[in-house]
């Protein structure tokens, strides 16, 4: 049976430099979830064109748009890249010079050439759930988006604050921590006897 063997991370994309070569609606997409996901994320986009809901949402955040075709020279101080053109052999270019750098590349919708992919993402105050189909199925990837949005309650950052309050009040050291901690939390998954 297949396994998805991908190591899921969360990154503070405020600490690290994103670009994203290509300015059509695959581009606008990537940006928009980028950003709803983390809005300090510092983003540098690279295309000869970009559309009118592009240049809005640069506007919005830490979004720099340089009006050019890719060239090697923008990967520099890049850690993270995503290529989104409409043309084959630039994604490939791309992908060709991340891996001469060593930088984390994602071609959009061509799996052989992505380090990572961009799952679907649930977020409620400080809890954040990362998705992924292992690069298979977006659409499901968004369908389990849409229900942990609905089955995760609104107060469960309420929970996290007051779990993490608690933590600090409690003795011990680490191994005596967790197993307060645990047991303190069992209840949150219990199923309930009929």
């Amino acid at each position: 049976m297949e396994r998805n063997n991908l190591y899921p991370i969360f990154l503070k994309t405020k600490n690290l430099n994103v670009l994203i070569v290509g300015g059509g609606f695959v581009a606008e997409e990537k940006l928009t979830f980028l950003l709803k996901s983390s809005p300090d994320a510092k983003v540098l986009m690279v295309s000869p064109l970009f559309r009118e809901g592009t240049i809005e949402l640069a506007k919005k955040g830490c979004v720099t748009l340089v009006e050019d075709v890719y060239k090697k020279k923008h990967l520099q101080g890049r850690h993270i890249v995503v290529a989104t053109t409409d043309i084959p052999e630039v994604n490939v270019q791309v992908w060709k010079d991340c891996r001469a750098e060593a930088k984390l590349v994602n071609v959009a919708d061509n799996p052989p050439y992505c380090d990572f992919y961009m799952g679907g993402i649930v977020t409620k105050g400080n809890v954040k759930i990362a998705i992924s189909t292992n690069g298979k199925s977006p659409t499901t990837a968004k369908r389990l988006r849409q229900f942990f949005e609905d089955v995760l309650p609104e107060n469960i950052d309420d929970l996290v604050k007051n779990l993490n309050e608690y933590r600090k009040t409690i003795k011990g050291d680490f191994e005596e921590k967790v197993e307060t901690l645990n047991e303190f939390t069992k209840g949150l998954i219990e199923k309930k006897e009929s």
